[in-house]
């Protein structure tokens, strides 16, 4: 029977992922899509990936899927081919990762969700058939030029912080659950507007511009894609950017590099600075930017009581620790768990 999850350890398989000499692409894409038996699905996903040794995340759920992952160049056409091969994403966009080290995943997790993307929507008349209309790069740039257009950025707020487009209204939410409404709310009036929605790759705009329509807007676009097919169709015809800064992503790089600007600041000393990582005291993980000075001075924690922590004999640390659920806070980065900002 072939094996339907990974039984290596994690520090194994990073081992082993730096080791390699084949070359590596991430890759994103979702759709939404009726999955009758997502378990089933699931499954039979995760043999014909890890055949191809392909690396990655995963969510499965009966409206779709949603895939963050890394594939080996050798078998990028086998994984192409297969993923076609199911009916539903025959021709499905795959967003290349713009700013790719290859390192990106070292495992395959494929798990099955209540839903690809927690929206918090409950209403039983909503539905993904009635969503905004596409625009890609050039119309979006052209839109972005019209005073009366407004740009929704439906990420949370520490990926608004590293990079955004020009003239981009923040949703100020930790989660995507809670800036549905929140949008709704901070629109009102403006129903008859031309609401250009955007994201990291699509999924969570695509289903914002629905739920919009859904709440009586009428002139409602999302970038097709997300940010990070704009960042690739800028660089293909030669248009210039007008997302700023960096494109937080959700693997192992914490970010991709779309244009040169430093739009945020390092959460200890205040410098210019746009580098998300995670606490090195493991007890913490708490995500946060900080610059390389900082990193040296507080090897690499978030403050200097995880940095007297981490230097702790293990056993000591593990007793501190112990029940500590530290995965939570990986991408956790909740505002109450922020350290305040200068001049705040």
């Amino acid at each position: 029977m072939a094996v339907l999850h990974n039984r290596i350890s994690g520090e194994e398989l990073k081992r082993r992922l730096h080791e390699e000499a084949e070359p590596r692409t991430t890759i994103s894409f979702y759709q939404y899509f009726s999955i009758q038996n997502p378990q089933e699905f699931r499954d039979y996903l995760y043999k014909r990936l890890y055949n191809l040794k392909v690396f990655g995340r995963i969510y499965v759920a009966g409206e779709g899927i949603n895939a963050q992952v890394s594939v080996p160049q050798c078998n990028f056409e086998a994984f192409k081919a297969f993923l076609y091969s199911i009916s539903e994403l025959n021709n499905l966009r795959l967003n290349i990762a713009v700013d790719d080290d290859g390192k990106s995943f070292w495992v395959l997790s494929v798990k099955v969700r209540e839903k690809i993307v927690a929206d918090g929507i409950t209403d039983p008349g909503f539905s993904m058939e009635n969503k905004g209309r596409y625009v890609n790069a050039e119309q979006m740039n052209e839109l972005l030029k019209k005073d009366d257009a407004i740009i929704i950025d439906m990420r949370n707020h520490y990926e608004y912080e590293v990079g955004h487009f020009e003239k981009a209204i923040e949703i100020p939410s930790d989660t995507f659950r809670e800036q549905l409404p929140m949008a709704v709310n901070m629109m009102k009036g403006n129903e008859e507007k031309n609401i250009i929605m955007y994201c990291t790759g699509g999924i969570r705009c695509e289903k914002a511009s629905a739920y919009m329509l859904h709440n009586g807007f009428k002139n409602v676009f999302h970038l097709e894609g997300g940010i990070i097919n704009y960042a690739k169709q800028v660089k293909e015809i030669n248009l210039a950017s007008k997302f700023i800064g960096k494109n937080f992503v959700f693997d192992n790089r914490l970010g991709e590099r779309i244009t040169e600007d430093v739009i945020a600041r390092c959460h200890q000393c205040g410098k210019p600075c746009d580098t998300h990582t995670n606490c090195a005291n493991n007890g913490c993980h708490l995500l946060f930017i900080q610059c390389e000075a900082c990193r040296q001075k507080y090897d690499g924690c978030c403050s200097a009581a995880c940095k007297e922590t981490i230097h702790l004999p293990l056993e000591r640390q593990k007793q501190i620790r112990k029940g500590i659920d530290k995965g939570r806070n990986v991408f956790n980065k909740r505002k109450v768990r922020l350290r305040p900002r200068l001049n705040e």
